[in-house]
């Protein structure tokens, strides 16, 4: 690395008004997703029904990103949080009730991280498509449509989106989520049961954790990782010092830095790209589970491969969020509906 672009781990710390997005780590999971790799998607699914879809969804995402390009990892993660819990039907953009105990998924502890200004987008949007298209289009889609937007806006390839999802009719709880989400403290073997569960693989699991091209993460989730790296009290020996050095400053041990976050990416932050590989290698990662994609040996190969074919990474990304889009997927009256508003059922 050169010493220019060292000088970037030193200043890409942001305030929580930028996107926190939480590793792609992954505990096991508690709950029991559809595997079916539905037949009844298809790019060209809302073709007569509602053939403008993609431009509106589009027209939001682009107009968005030029006024809040943060919202393009916080959006990714909506998806993947979506998808990991109860399946791909938009659950997680079901808001709470008055009177009603049980707080709903995006209520959770975990989910609370992500802004509301992803929310909101889907909301823009599916209020767009109700006026061209009333009652036809899931919520579900939209955010599947909305995720490949952000990758495409920040850099990422463009890739086609199946669709055909209903929306999930099950009710949310915010008791789901953290069996089926990233933690900042899972194995290589926690992930790799968590995505086997979902009908995913180790590949999946290297090439989605490349999401980590772009967003931010609270300084709680490698604290220890700067001072008391696994019970030694010293910082983990596998970061670079001069990472270490910056987020040390930003990020005390004791009493400070609840609001900082800092970008998983200390290169390129704001490029979706595949220098997120090549910084693990140079020990530039951020989580435990970031460094721990390079230091395996069932991962290693992959991250090692990545991190030197920027078009391989691309084409395999687009693939594995095709797969990561048809987990759990929702069909007809019995399992799903069509919400007027995504927040909330019918």
């Amino acid at each position: 690395m050169s010493p220019s672009s060292s000088i970037l781990i030193l200043i890409l710390l942001f305030s929580t008004t930028l996107i926190t997005t939480t590793s792609l780590t992954l505990s096991l999971s508690s709950i029991n997703t559809s595997l079916v790799h539905h037949r009844f998607l298809a790019v060209d699914y809302y073709a007569k029904t509602c053939p403008q879809l993609e431009q509106i969804v589009t027209f939001v995402t682009s107009q968005n990103f030029k006024v809040s390009p943060a919202t393009a990892p916080a959006t990714i993660r909506l998806f993947f949080h979506d998808c990991f819990v109860q399946g791909c039907d938009g659950s997680i953009l079901i808001s709470s009730k008055p009177g009603i105990k049980e707080l709903p998924e995006k209520e959770s502890e975990d989910n609370k991280e992500i802004p509301a200004d992803a929310y909101d987008v889907i909301e823009k949007a599916k209020a767009l498509v109700e006026k061209k298209c009333p009652g036809v289009v899931s919520c579900a889609d939209i955010l599947a449509i909305a995720a490949r937007d952000y990758v495409h806006l920040a850099g990422g390839p463009y890739y086609p989106v199946k669709k055909g999802r209903w929306d999930g009719k099950q009710k949310p709880m915010a008791s789901f989520v953290y069996p089926n989400i990233p933690h900042a403290n899972s194995t290589i073997d926690d992930l790799l049961k968590l995505f086997s569960s979902k009908g995913l693989t180790l590949n999946d699991l290297v090439v989605l954790s490349g999401a980590h091209s772009i967003g931010f993460v609270h300084c709680k989730h490698f604290l220890n990782r700067l001072y008391n790296f696994q019970g030694t009290k010293k910082p983990d020996p596998d970061m670079d010092p001069r990472l270490l050095k910056s987020l040390r400053m930003s990020c005390p041990q004791y009493g400070g830095g609840v609001g900082v976050v800092a970008p998983f990416d200390a290169t390129t932050p704001f490029a979706f790209d595949n220098a997120y590989y090549q910084n693990i290698q140079a020990k530039l990662g951020l989580l435990a589970t970031d460094k721990a994609l390079f230091l395996d040996p069932r991962t290693k190969p992959l991250v090692q491969a990545l991190a030197n074919d920027k078009k391989k990474f691309f084409q395999d990304f687009s693939l594995a969020m095709e797969r990561l889009g048809n987990v759990g997927v929702k069909r007809g009256k019995k399992h799903g509906e069509i919400r007027r508003v995504c927040s909330m059922h019918l």
